[in-house]
């Protein structure tokens, strides 16, 4: 019987991290139909703390905490501050954009960030390959949210200073739970993400004075968004980060945009403009094309340490 390699399970984890992503566009957009951000956040990282400490308690995460060093807690506490302003951002940019696809599509920039801060905070080479796709990307998100006013207020969807900025801050706490990740279960360092949030989220809610209650619909949308979201999609990205490299599982993720596009059309009815469908196929061929160009340029660079080596 053949064994799954690591880079399989890369892989694997990589695709159910979009599929579970995709999902988090479509019903958080149908929860913050219905309820405002404060109760929306209290229930949606109550459920992610809840499924997060059942999977750390299953799985005996908790031990790795007499490991911990001094190091380790202040790093948990940025990442943590970190992850609630990229959360914050994120489900703002989704209540306000109309269509979770076009919110979606614009989120590629996010890898244009992720390459960009690779050569800045770790030295990594910037490829002509890679080059060619952060322009391509950046031209297909702008198409995505390109509005058709005649000033430049109205030049662009409404949120999408806020994706911008999501994606931003997304990519600097990527690096930032990478190198986390290296000492520490990926599980502990989620674990870690939803109880800072659920905090937030109870001081969030409590200075709202909005009802705790809220309708049956938004709750079963919350339900399965928050399993979805905080504790399938990030668990499996950061699994996928602890058996491939974070380019090799960008591939893989690069792709979302088309099944947030699904999920929209099915759920909401929702199609973006055709020129905000092209924008968004541009800037995944760009996510593409740059995520292809890393994984060369890795291979390459791995090549040369082994045949140097012998």
């Amino acid at each position: 019987m053949r064994l799954i390699t690591n880079r399989t399970k890369g892989y694997w984890f990589s695709l159910l991290a979009t599929i579970a992503f995709a999902n988090v566009y479509i019903f958080s957009k149908a929860a913050l139909n219905e309820v405002s951000m404060p109760q929306f956040w209290l229930y949606w990282f109550a459920t992610a703390l809840f499924f997060n400490f059942v999977f750390n308690w299953r799985n005996g995460a908790f031990k790795l905490i007499r490991t911990i060093e001094k190091q380790d807690v202040r790093r948990f506490i940025f990442l943590g501050a970190l992850e609630i302003v990229t959360s914050l951002t994120f489900f703002l940019s989704i209540k306000m954009i109309h269509d979770p696809a076009v919110t979606s599509l614009m989120g590629n920039m996010f890898v244009v960030f992720l390459v960009v801060l690779g050569v800045v905070m770790l030295k990594e080479r910037f490829t002509r390959m890679e080059s060619v796709g952060v322009v391509i990307t950046i031209i297909g998100a702008f198409a995505v949210g390109y509005k058709g006013g005649n000033t430049l207020g109205d030049f662009f969807v409404p949120g999408t200073g806020i994706v911008i900025l999501n994606t931003f801050l997304a990519a600097f706490t990527s690096i930032i739970a990478k190198k986390a990740i290296h000492r520490l279960s990926p599980a502990l360092v989620n674990l870690n993400r939803s109880f800072f949030l659920f905090l937030f989220a109870i001081i969030f809610f409590l200075s709202s004075g909005d009802a705790l209650f809220i309708p049956s619909s938004a709750l079963l949308n919350i339900l399965i968004g928050a399993v979805m979201g905080p504790v399938t999609a990030i668990l499996s990205v950061y699994y996928s980060f602890k058996y491939i490299e974070a380019s090799r599982s960008s591939v893989i993720q690069g792709l979302k945009g088309v099944f947030v596009l699904l999920g929209s059309l099915l759920y909401f009815g929702l199609l973006p403009a055709p020129v905000q469908l092209a924008g968004g196929v541009v800037s995944v061929v760009g996510v593409l094309i740059m995520t292809t160009a890393k994984v060369k340029q890795k291979s390459k660079k791995k090549a040369g340490g082994e045949s140097g080596s012998l």
